[in-house]
């Protein structure tokens, strides 16, 4: 990997960084006050959104250059990295489904269930610190 293309990956790394860091008050909210409140509630999707195709592009990227071919959708991507050995197969399996709360948010195909975001970045804050670190270890490896 050239260190123009592992800058990429940490530019994205950061991203995600940023994200989880901004959702990180959302955690501790009680329901029925976030789904009252609609800043919180888009400012929250947004920011998933974004961590979400954060990792994707990061996930594309380290395939392709690995000299794979590119995923044939979001959640493959996630299971890709994990047979690849970047990320641990068990971490890419839970995170691969995060490709699908993405597609909704994105394309809103149905009303958006506050549960399921609140949900979501539970998740996110458990599971994205070990995507971020397999993936700086990955970097680090190919110095």
């Amino acid at each position: 990997m050239s260190p123009f293309e592992k800058d990429i990956l940490r530019r994205k790394l950061a991203v995600i960084v940023e994200c989880l860091r901004a959702l990180a008050p959302i955690k501790e909210m009680e329901a029925d006050r976030y789904a009252k409140d609609i800043y919180k509630r888009k400012a929250t999707e947004r920011l998933l959104q974004e961590m979400i195709e954060a990792a994707i592009d990061i996930n594309t990227h380290i395939i392709v250059s690995t000299g794979g071919t590119a995923p044939e959708d979001y959640f493959q991507s996630f299971i890709k990295l994990g047979e690849l050995g970047v990320i641990p197969v068990k971490l890419a399996r839970e995170l691969a489904p995060s490709a699908g709360l993405r597609n909704r948010l994105v394309h809103e195909y149905d009303a958006i269930d506050d549960s399921i975001v609140l949900v979501a970045v539970k998740m996110a804050d458990d599971l994205y610190p070990k995507y971020i670190k397999a993936v700086e270890d990955h970097i680090k490896s190919t110095d």
